[in-house]
């Protein structure tokens, strides 16, 4: 069985994560959405929060699970048998970005790869930082979430 961690703070979780965790399921059989722990980033949401929103989004997809982890995402790929990351990239900022996380985690653990699929062009330009700024001048983000979730 293939497994893919898609780590990340997802405050919040939006369509563009949804998407690339739906389309990561045609290449990994499993995928763990894991809500993980920046020491740079202040939430918006707790990490229960977080978790909840993205249970919700995914209920009844046996194929995706949802866990939290402090600490870097390599260590949470040695302690579960992951030899995979799964991230999506919205542009060459992201890129630049992500390709030097992922040259660091390959070489503090080789047998774990990094997987990069493009965000929809639909997607590429939601970012969580400017849905939490929406929400903290009281806007509607409904239209960046995934279907059905609710932000109170």
């Amino acid at each position: 069985m293939k497994t893919a961690i898609f780590p990340g703070s997802f405050d919040p979780f939006t369509r563009g994560h949804e998407s690339v965790v739906r389309r990561g399921l045609g290449l990994f059989d499993r995928i763990i959405v894991a809500v993980g722990t920046n020491t740079t980033k202040s939430y918006y949401f707790s990490t229960e929060q977080r978790i909840e929103m993205i249970s919700k989004t995914f209920q009844g997809e046996s194929g995706v699970e949802v866990a939290s982890f402090d600490g870097l995402t390599v260590d949470f790929c040695k302690d579960n048998d992951i030899h995979f990351i799964l991230r999506g990239l919205r542009d060459g900022k992201d890129f630049f970005y992500e390709k030097n996380i992922a040259l660091m985690n390959h070489s503090l653990e080789q047998g774990v790869q990094t997987v990069f699929l493009l965000t929809d062009p639909e997607h590429a330009w939601i970012s969580s930082t400017i849905i939490r700024e929406i929400l903290r001048n009281d806007g509607d983000v409904s239209p960046f979430l995934p279907d059905g979730m609710v932000i109170d």
